[in-house]
């Protein structure tokens, strides 16, 4: 009799259990993320989900793969996936033609133009007449930025007077290292695996829009929603935004935590998972959206009057909204 109650105890308390993390669970507003199936976005998110950090915050977050970036774009305004990460750029463009999507830095990670660590190219100036590759095409901000820079500093046209090789990242990447490329520039994960192997940088696309008028690093990506999905469910996008936060936190702080993360990152060896990860840490945003909002006005004006509406479409200044204001961020 004393075990049959006993047994009769302990499954009352399992149906208990399950009971109240069913309640948990139904309690969790799911946001559905759109991402690339091999993007360093997925590096945070699948940290933020071993940690428990989104249910911590009253969300589930949901993956949705995809296998470019124009895929995500057209996912999120169909309606299939809540959120994506992109840049301030689209937003701004699409918010000029009547859409409300809005944006919340992410990482102020960019690329580098990245040269061989024997080249004879110290600066801007020495890139005359060399072969430069360039991931992102023509219309790449920081290339844009970059050139800009060349112009003011060095008095050189880099599109002009050199050898310009358009091409996808690890086309670019793998022709450097085989020196079939007197420069790249790269995204920066990319950037980061060259410096592994030993390539230094000439200049960053944040020290381009430094030199050229921000006052510190701007996020050149973000977690980008509409404003009526986060009307909707505002406590879902604060539930969100504070497991980002915590996070980067402990990505920020726990060398652990990368472990976990090696199987993602494919790290070739010792010298670019270090890399990887430092150049990670240091893209995590330290300042204010409104501070970056600032800022962002002024590159976008900048790139407005070198792209022209190729880039930035009708509107010559950022859209208002462009960045999320929350009603506590100031922006």
């Amino acid at each position: 009799m004393r075990l049959t109650r006993a047994v009769a105890a302990l499954f009352a308390l399992l149906l208990a259990i399950q009971s109240v993390s069913a309640a948990k669970a139904e309690d969790l507003s799911t946001i559905r993320v759109g991402v690339l199936k091999f993007g360093t976005v997925n590096w945070e998110l699948d940290a933020m989900k071993r940690a428990g950090l989104d249910a911590a915050a009253g969300v589930d977050v949901e993956l949705v793969p995809f296998a470019g970036e124009d895929a995500t774009a057209v996912a999120l305004q169909a309606g299939s996936v809540d959120m994506i990460v992109s840049d301030w750029l689209w937003v701004s463009r699409l918010r000029a033609t009547g859409a409300d999507y809005t944006f919340v830095p992410y990482s102020t990670s960019v690329g580098s133009l990245m040269v061989p660590g024997d080249s004879e190219v110290q600066g801007l100036g020495d890139l005359k007449g060399r072969t430069i590759g360039v991931a992102g095409g023509p219309l790449d901000k920081n290339w844009l930025l970059i050139q800009a820079l060349a112009r003011k500093d060095a008095g050189i046209d880099l599109a002009a007077e050199n050898d310009i090789v358009y091409g996808a990242p690890p086309l670019l990447a793998e022709k450097a290292r085989q020196s079939e490329l007197d420069a790249v520039l790269n995204f920066w994960h990319y950037a980061a695996r060259l410096e592994a192997a030993g390539f230094r940088t000439v200049v960053s696309g944040t020290d381009a829009a430094m030199q050229l008028g921000t006052s510190g690093p701007v996020a050149a990506i973000g977690w980008v929603f509409g404003d009526a999905f986060a009307e909707r469910n505002p406590k879902a996008i604060a539930g969100f935004l504070a497991a980002d936060k915590a996070t980067k936190q402990l990505l920020a702080t726990s060398d652990a935590a990368w472990e976990e993360l090696r199987p993602l990152m494919k790290a070739e060896d010792e010298a670019t998972f270090t890399t990887l990860r430092q150049r990670y840490r240091e893209g995590i945003p330290s300042r204010s959206p409104a501070e970056e909002a600032k800022d962002t006005e002024t590159l976008y004006e900048l790139l407005a009057k070198i792209g022209g509406e190729r880039l930035v479409g009708p509107a010559t200044t950022l859209s208002p909204g462009t960045y999320y204001d929350d009603g506590k961020n100031g922006s």
